[in-house]
């Protein structure tokens, strides 16, 4: 009876080093998976076959910015499950509860920081003086060369959303 139980534990510790891993990989790119593009080359599926708008310009001062990472529950819960299986590993009786609970909480703090970070984009604040003469800067995501002086299309899709593009 005492082997049948060693062994019993010790595949339960082998599943939780193995389970641990995994969920927090997998929560990664899930988080990951859920980030929208900034970019303005990528259109969302609501964007295509929409008619938008285009005008020209020339840029004036490019700069570049942090365009901060997304703020869901979805890092939140991801890493409070993540800490509250760790936790869980601590201890026993009430000192595994109170582990539990402090892991989930920690847990749930760092996925919210981890989804934050790993949605974090550079981008570029592009100002952009219009033919027309008004002066406007777009903030969009810094995946292609633009510098001042550049020639632009200034595309504005109906619901405001606008990128510039060469």
């Amino acid at each position: 009876m005492k082997e049948a139980n060693m062994k019993k534990s010790a595949i339960s510790k082998k599943i939780k080093t193995i389970t641990i891993p995994v969920m927090l990989i997998a929560a990664a790119l899930f988080i990951s998976g859920c980030a929208t593009s900034r970019s303005g080359q990528v259109y969302s599926r609501d964007e295509a076959r929409i008619v938008q708008t285009v005008e020209t310009g020339t840029v004036e001062s490019v700069k570049d910015v942090l365009i901060e990472g997304t703020k869901t529950p979805v890092g939140t819960a991801a890493g409070g499950v993540a800490g509250g299986v760790l936790g869980n590993t601590v201890g026993s009786g009430r000192g595994r509860t109170v582990a539990t609970v402090l892991g989930a909480l920690a847990g749930a703090a760092a996925g919210t920081a981890a989804e934050e970070g790993l949605t974090r984009r550079n981008g570029l604040e592009i100002v952009v003086r219009k033919d027309t003469g008004h002066t406007i800067v777009v903030v969009q995501e810094a995946d292609m060369l633009i510098a001042s002086g550049d020639r632009v299309r200034i595309i504005t899709a109906p619901d405001g959303t606008t990128r510039v593009s060469k």
